[in-house]
């Protein structure tokens, strides 16, 4: 404090500062001030010899306790049978008395409303224990939490913790909107930037269990989690507060970021490619119906999953891979993590299982992944048939519309297309022209073209020959148009599509791309052929992730086109149709063929809602099923 300012300026300045130091202090002074004013009372009392009773020894003890009485209970004054000269002395007192309580309860109303704005700002650190910790905020983030919800119904009680630059009330208000009822589960908001160390610190990752790190929406997201990565496992306080390794779950929107996130993440980051993973859904999705229901019953808590167990599989050591798809009739084996921690989905038949090694399988929970014990089921030998593989035909494949994700998926289908196919690329955009040029000299399958068209109107899709194509992918414009704009773009062109295709009676192999999944109800889905592809699958895979590492293995797999995949063929390619058959008949069919049978279509429900458009995942292996011409097996195989 500069000692040429004059005195009231200083004391002013220092007046200011100590009531900046907050609720605490300004009590603690008031307090002090208060004795202070006692004390001087009291002293004033026994000099002036006003004091009640003079017959009586009046000590200074008796003094203070008269006039702090009245100090603090103003209520005291009119108790008195004291002389005027003594009333008027108490009357001052409590004057003054009324004016310290009335600050003392200022003071503590402000410190409560102080308090309870801090509260509401969710920035007071995080005690929990083996919580989900979601870093971020997205549209993804409501599927998430409903989805780990269902993961926490068999726990006591669950804990998911938001730490994300938004309001923590506008956060729990938005949550009860979207998601409702948690059930067993708490979520607890807090409000901080999730690439600051500091705020990360709120949010107590330390004791997680998991950690989900959500992208930002934005042209640095990649960047962003990146640090936040970097945030968590190079924190200053690890060693002191945590000694196992991060299971950290993020998603990546380039490729070309990916390896520097591996890199600052190593082994405690699964990291999830997000356009990537997309376009290969899609790829998928366009070119069987029903695979994308498939997709979701694996990826959801809503009915069966994927686990891992090493529970009660001492007697399938020694065994194959094929003697273990028989062993369990209530889960449907999908292939092996052995003990090095790699994983395997549908490895040779004749693989063999050894101490360490885990079975994985798609089952109702990881309690019910447990072998049957039957050696007396049946096997319908007359009923397994193999026709010949019918010679690819060429391929006409059809995308309306474009977005970043669509190089990926050029790329993508360039795997699975018959050399010669061809593919047409409509948009009111010329974003496609330069793409197509880079892409053209890598691929080897494909040869394509590009029309420059306003995808929404009747006339450019009746010029098209919609029902000339082979797969037709509808892509959301996102980069040019908002959420709401985009999704309606989309769903103009689907209508219309609809109703050529309706009108020309053809079957399409179709599927559309929205962002917002609450725009599917508009477009009033009624069949598995045209499912919407939006961020709830991307929602559902981090949730599985964040569960469950070593799921990441089994999903790289499944959407790898060297790889073995879900693929949906005919039933008649199984077995003959037109009379019942139990499923280990037909998982005997697939296993001759190197091939692992996990489910079944039946086309008669194919726009049945509440029978999950006729796919049936896991179904008991002991149970008869009459397939027809046109029914479906859902099976896992490298073509």
């Amino acid at each position: 404090m500069s000692k040429t300012a004059p005195l009231t300026a200083r004391l002013k300045y220092a007046f200011d500062n100590y009531i900046s130091k907050g609720t605490g202090t300004l009590i603690g002074g008031l307090a002090l001030l208060t004795l202070v004013l006692v004390f001087i009372l009291a002293v004033i009392l026994i000099l002036s010899g006003i004091h009640p009773d003079q017959s009586i020894s009046f000590t200074i003890f008796d003094s203070l306790w008269e006039n702090m009485i009245h100090m603090l209970d103003p209520g005291t004054l009119g108790d008195t049978d004291s002389d005027w000269g003594m009333r008027s002395y108490l009357l001052f007192v409590t004057l003054i008395g009324v004016v310290v309580l009335s600050t003392l309860i200022g003071l503590v109303s402000n410190g409560i409303l102080t308090k309870i704005e801090e509260l509401r700002k969710g920035r007071s650190f995080v005690i929990e224990r083996n919580h989900t910790l979601i870093l971020g905020w997205s549209s993804k983030i409501f599927t998430i939490i409903s989805e780990l919800i269902e993961a926490n119904e068999n726990l006591k009680e669950g804990v998911i913790v938001i730490l994300a630059d938004k309001d923590k009330v506008e956060m729990e208000d938005e949550i009860k909107l979207k998601v409702g009822d948690t059930r067993n589960t708490r979520v607890i908001c807090r409000t901080g930037d999730p690439i600051d160390i500091d705020d990360i610190h709120i949010a107590n990752p330390f004791d997680s269990k998991s950690i989900i790190i959500l992208d930002k929406d934005n042209e640095n997201s990649d960047s962003q989690i990146i640090k936040t990565i970097v945030a968590i496992v190079t924190n200053p306080r690890r060693e002191e507060l945590r000694s196992e390794p991060y299971h950290i779950t993020a998603e990546i929107t380039d490729s070309k970021n990916l390896e520097v996130a591996k890199m600052v993440g190593k082994d405690e980051v699964e990291l999830i490619l997000s356009d990537d993973f997309i376009s290969r859904i899609m790829v998928q999705t366009s070119r069987q119906s029903g695979l994308s229901v498939v997709y979701i019953e694996l990826m959801d808590y809503d009915g069966d999953e994927i686990y891992f167990t090493d529970e009660k599989t001492e007697v399938l050591v020694g065994k194959t891979f094929r003697d273990i798809i028989f062993a369990y009739e209530k889960s449907a084996i999908m292939g092996i993590q052995f003990a090095d921690g790699t994983v395997a989905i549908n490895p040779p038949m004749d693989t063999v299982f050894n101490d360490g090694d885990k079975v994985i399988g798609i089952t109702e929970d990881d309690d019910t992944l447990i072998p049957s014990g039957r050696t007396d089921y049946e096997i319908d030998e007359s009923r397994v048939v193999h026709p010949d593989d019918p010679s690819q035909a060429d391929e006409k494949i059809l995308i309306i519309g474009w977005n970043d994700r669509a190089k990926n998926i050029i790329s993508e289908l360039d795997q699975y297309a018959p050399f010669g196919s061809t593919l047409k690329i409509v948009s009111k955009f010329e974003d496609p022209i330069p793409v197509i040029e880079k892409l053209k000299s890598n691929l080897k399958n494909l040869s394509v073209e590009f029309v420059k068209a306003e995808t929404t109107e009747r006339e450019t899709l009746e010029n098209l020959n919609i029902p000339s194509f082979d797969y037709i992918m509808l892509l959301c414009y996102e980069q040019h148009f908002p959420v709401q704009e985009a999704d309606a773009q989309t769903l103009i062109t689907l209508l219309h599509i609809r109703s050529i295709a309706e009108r020309t009676e053809k079957h399409l192999n179709l599927v559309s791309e929205m962002i917002d999944m609450k725009n599917r109800q508009l477009a009033d889905i009624t069949s598995a052929d045209d499912f919407i592809v939006s961020d709830k699958l991307l929602s559902l895979l981090m949730t599985q992730v964040s569960e469950n590492k070593f799921l990441m293995r089994v999903f790289e797999d499944l959407f790898d086109a060297d790889g073995s995949e879900i693929y949906i063929k005919p039933a008649k390619e199984y077995v003959t149709p037109g009379k019942p058959v139990n499923f280990y008949t037909v998982l005997e069919s697939a296993a001759q063929l190197n091939q692992v049978a996990i489910g079944y279509r039946i086309l008669a429900n194919s726009r049945n809602v509440e029978k999950q458009y006729g796919v049936v995942v896991n179904p008991d292996k002991a149970e008869y099923i009459n397939f027809t011409e046109k029914d479906e097996i859902i099976v896992l195989s490298e073509d």
